[in-house]
């Protein structure tokens, strides 16, 4: 009785979120040296987010120039003729703001936070980085350290770091996404200078990027500001290369042992999967809440608490514009192999692919799908965000209002339908982490010659 009540419930509580129509108001519109702008006015709290979307990631590099990206998301704060070095942060913080900048496979992301008086003060920093920042010796030398010290703390001092560069290495090799956004230290000492000038020509140009101004704003003088920081601002001339990436064929699952600094071993799977906002894209998304979306998924039930294989399980997608990575993370419990945790993790991955999820616990993943989409746009900084990321990977910003329609049309059969396409050995890279301290074993030399070691 009491597990029919929680049914009931979870089916009205389904009905209430899908009833919420999603509604956040935007404007659009271009400039004449093609900036897209996007306007959304929420003047509930005195405060707006003022962000930039450069379409530009790791995926645009040439080869032998990876981490130019990720190395400008951190040049681009230097300054400019009118900013001086090393007060970008300064400015902004003193002025009650935060500002931070990330980069992907895909795009490289700038943003800052402020009260909503100090909207014209988030415009001109953006202005002065896209119109002229400060490329030169000093601030590429001063940022190789920097990027470096990131890459040492994070990749290589990190346990279970470079996970995402192995997985990539091994899943997209031969096209750009082979390599991931950190890059190699070597590409980045053997550049020039003017090579750093060609890549900021290229890339950092209004015609390919998306300004996108969220919060307590009034629209008409928005526009003003805009066109007075950003109207004057020289169109790019150079050709923006955009690489088509198309998967490589793999000849069965493609197998690698890392040894790395760590303690507990790990066994990591990666299944290669479609374009973010394709069909199939959305029902693997689904496929993830339902694996390891919680305490009550299938992973966690059945490999953490049923049969205590496993420290944790989680399902990771990696969601790129050409293509992404279902990864499945898996850490064996003391007395368990990472070989037999795999075999269990298979098992429940063949289960998705040959048995139909039960109705009750279908409705359950899309009560949670939902929630965790309307629940996603707390903050204009979130909402600037995705806005930007609509535009540009799909070319229709209204999604940030319908894309929830793509997910409800998932049916239970999609669900194996997915499974069965994309979760094949032919599809499949899984690499199995292990301590260092057991790379000069004798007994492993044969792990040794098998590849994948660092």
């Amino acid at each position: 009785m009491i597990g029919k009540i929680r049914y009931l419930l979870g089916l009205v509580l389904l009905t209430a979120v899908s009833a919420q129509a999603q509604n956040i108001q935007f404007e659009e519109y271009e400039l004449d040296n093609g900036l897209h702008v996007i306007l959304h006015q929420d003047n509930s709290t005195p405060i707006v987010t003022v962000s930039v979307l450069y379409h530009v990631g790791s995926k645009n590099e040439p080869p032998g120039r990876t981490g130019f990206a990720h190395f400008f998301e951190h040049l681009m704060f230097e300054g400019s003729p009118n900013i001086k070095r090393g007060e970008y942060f300064k400015i902004i913080q003193a002025a009650g703001g935060t500002l931070n900048a990330n980069t992907s496979n895909d795009r490289t992301y700038y943003y800052e936070t402020l009260p909503s008086n100090q909207l014209e003060l988030g415009l001109y920093m953006e202005s002065e980085r896209m119109l002229h920042a400060k490329i030169d010796s000093t601030g590429i030398a001063t940022q190789k350290e920097v990027v470096k010290e990131e890459k040492r703390s994070g990749v290589d001092n990190r346990p279970y770091g470079t996970i995402l560069i192995e997985m990539l290495k091994n899943a997209y090799g031969g096209t750009n996404y082979e390599w991931a956004p950190i890059g190699s230290f070597e590409d980045i000492d053997a550049a020039t200078d003017q090579d750093f000038v060609d890549f900021y020509e290229t890339f950092y140009v209004p015609n390919n990027a998306t300004l996108t101004i969220a919060g307590d704003i009034d629209k008409k003088e928005a526009k003003k500001l805009v066109e007075m920081y950003f109207g004057e601002i020289k169109r790019g001339t150079k050709d923006i290369p955009r690489p088509s990436i198309t998967a490589p064929k793999l000849d069965g699952t493609v197998e690698a042992t890392v040894f790395d600094n760590i303690q507990v071993p790990a066994v990591i799977q990666g299944y290669r999967m479609p374009p973010q906002g394709t069909e199939d894209y959305y029902a693997l998304q689904m496929l993830t809440q339902l694996l390891s979306g919680g305490q009550s998924s299938r992973f966690q039930k059945e490999l953490v608490d049923e049969k205590g294989m496993a420290l944790a399980v989680q399902s990771i997608p990696l969601a790129l514009e050409d293509g992404g990575l279902f990864i499945n993370f898996a850490l064996p419990n003391q007395g368990y192999e990472t070989e037999d945790l795999a075999k269990e993790v298979d098992k429940l991955i063949e289960e998705v692919k040959t048995t139909p999820i039960p109705e009750r616990e279908f409705q359950k993943l899309k009560n949670q799908i939902e929630n965790n989409f309307v629940s996603g746009y707390g903050s204009v900084q979130s909402i600037a965000e995705s806005l930007a990321n609509y535009h540009v990977y799909f070319d229709d910003t209204q999604l940030i209002n319908t894309e929830i329609e793509r997910y409800r049309k998932v049916t239970r059969e999609d669900l194996m339908r997915v499974a069965k396409k994309y979760f094949v050995p032919e599809n499949k890279v899984e690499l199995t982490y292990r301590p260092k301290a057991e790379q000069a074993k004798p007994e492993d030399s044969k792990l040794k010659k098998e590849g994948g070691n660092r």
